[in-house]
């Protein structure tokens, strides 16, 4: 028999290679995205999951404005944390295994090296605090949940979503030959989506549970991530180094995030690429998806 799978938040970057992911594996994979279904209505959620009876529900589905959430503290609670408490009753009642995506943003980025799963959590604000909840409603609800904390996603779906992604960002900042400004002194691990899909869908064939990180492998400074993008992109705008005194921003960030991969990698799954081939990777899958929108 076929396996099913439903991927709440099919739309998005993540979403959608989640999406072609399972389906190259040969799983019947039912997605919804954010206009099909909200995840904040239970009754919903419920009837979603007991009519679809899958082996596995996916949870891609986020509120991740960071600094507007510092407005909208109840709505990035609503759509991180209670959401997936619905996911997760959801799972309960219909013996399905639940895959929850976390974030970096969980820690206070004071370690200073690459986080691994055992640290302790000290979200910095209204976002981080949300989805640090989500993992515990998780938790409380199932038994064997698998929360996923990742770092950074960017895949060739953000080309077609508003907000698009920090690759996209950047390319679009060059093209308007504005100067560009970027943060020296904050690190993360940034996780190129497609890969991330295909390590997702290894855990779950393998019915891996717990917490675990899953970043790009790799620590690197925002700036010298714009640095990497350009070069590899054969572009040379006005690019200069900044820092978060001078970029002040709403909401908090931890100042070094990257993560851990270990755990992961002990457990058997493959390594996540080299980062530089991860924004090659990206880049030219960008130059195919625009090649073949025009022809």
């Amino acid at each position: 028999m076929t396996s099913k799978v439903i991927v709440f938040g099919g739309g998005g970057q993540l979403g959608v290679e989640l999406c072609r992911e399972f389906e190259r594996r040969e799983w019947s994979v039912v997605r919804f995205d954010r206009q099909e279904l909200d995840v904040s209505d239970p009754g919903k959620v419920e009837e979603a999951v007991a009519k679809t009876d899958p082996q596995v529900v996916v949870n891609a589905a986020a509120y991740n404005q960071v600094d507007i959430a510092e407005k909208e503290a109840l709505l990035a609670f609503q759509t991180n944390a209670l959401a997936v408490r619905n996911l997760a009753m959801a799972c309960r009642q219909n013996d399905a295994r639940l895959v929850h995506y976390s974030t970096d943003y969980v820690f206070d980025g004071t370690k200073g090296s690459p986080y691994v799963e055992t640290d302790q959590t000290h979200p910095l604000g209204a976002y981080a605090v949300s989805k640090l909840a989500g993992e515990l409603y998780a938790q409380a609800y199932l038994v064997e949940p698998l929360i996923i904390r990742t770092s950074g996603v960017f895949g060739p779906g953000g080309m077609f979503t508003p907000r698009g992604n920090f690759v996209e960002v950047m390319l679009r900042m060059a093209k308007a030959n504005h100067p560009i400004r970027v943060v020296h002194d904050h690190v993360a691990s940034p996780t190129y989506a497609p890969i991330m899909a295909a390590r997702t869908v290894d855990m779950v064939e393998r019915k891996m549970s717990g917490v675990y990180h899953l970043g790009g492998g790799e620590p690197i400074s925002w700036f010298d991530y714009a640095k990497l993008i350009f070069e590899i992109a054969g572009l040379s705008p006005s690019l200069q180094p900044t820092d978060e005194r001078e970029y002040r921003t709403a909401a908090r960030r931890p100042k070094y995030s990257a993560l851990s991969n270990s755990k992961l990698e002990a457990a058997g799954i493959k390594p996540m690429p080299k980062f530089r081939d991860a924004v090659r990777f990206y880049l030219e899958a960008r130059n195919h998806a625009i090649a073949h929108r025009s022809s």
